[in-house]
């Protein structure tokens, strides 16, 4: 097993690398890297989305207190790796599920109350995609590792407020008008339909390197149980640091 540098597993940046699974995407300022962009924006305000007329500041601002206020469901696929596949359940009140697979490998993460919860093939995987190279035990391979971040878990679908609008490419979908607003970060691009008036974002088209995904969300206000590991089944990322490397 090696690791290239120990700096890797700050809490942070293992938000960040696990971020991306999600998003397939950077969500930051222009400019930043991934890593830099993994924390929600700060000022996310109220109100319903009146549709292109408003400002997209405004729009970004709806659909993320939308969105973190409502249960979801959301499907797609993903950049993270080649013929990757997510499917994620959100919950203001009992949290956030993430099913990812592809590259050979799958795993699941949960977030609730500021902790995520990252299974070690997916997080090792997560590692992977950044460079660095480790070798889960057998022994671990049914553990989640759980790091703090101090932040809600919509900071795993928060739109970044530095997003433009992009009324080219404002459409329909299921009957629905949406508008569309974008955001880039590097060779990232992330564009998102949010739903007039509910404010719902329907649609994530994502780009990355060369690799384009595509997530749709759905199933809003509905009720799905979500079940965080048992605590007997988690392992702090001290300990893990400490199985894996053997210090």
């Amino acid at each position: 097993m090696i690791f290239r540098t120990r700096p890797v597993f700050r809490s942070i940046a293992v938000l960040a690398v696990v971020a991306g699974l999600v998003t397939g995407c950077a969500k930051g300022d222009k400019g930043t890297t991934p890593t830099d962009s993994a924390a929600p924006s700060k000022d996310v305000g109220t109100g319903e989305a009146g549709g292109s007329g408003d400002g997209a500041a405004q729009i970004v601002k709806s659909a993320n207190t939308a969105m973190r206020e409502t249960t979801f469901h959301s499907s797609g696929t993903t950049t993270a790796f080649g013929g990757g596949k997510q499917e994620m359940w959100s919950d203001p009140e009992q949290g956030f599920r993430l099913e990812a697979s592809g590259g050979g490998t799958s795993g699941e993460m949960y977030c609730k109350d500021g902790t995520t919860y990252t299974s070690a093939p997916l997080f090792a995987d997560a590692l992977k995609q950044r460079g660095q190279q480790i070798t889960v035990p057998d022994a671990l391979t049914d553990v989640f590792v759980t790091t703090e971040s101090g932040q809600g878990c919509d900071v795993y679908y928060t739109i970044s407020e530095t997003a433009e609008l992009a009324p080219e490419k404002d459409r329909k979908l299921d009957g629905k008008q949406t508008t569309a607003v974008r955001v880039s970060a590097g060779a990232a691009e992330d564009t998102y339909f949010i739903e007039n008036g509910a404010s719902h974002l329907l649609l994530l088209e994502s780009s990355r390197d060369g690799r384009t995904s595509t997530t749709t969300y759905d199933s809003f206000g509905d009720k799905f149980p979500i079940t965080l590991p048992p605590k007997e089944k988690t392992m702090s990322m001290p300990e893990f640091r400490s199985q894996v490397m053997g210090s």
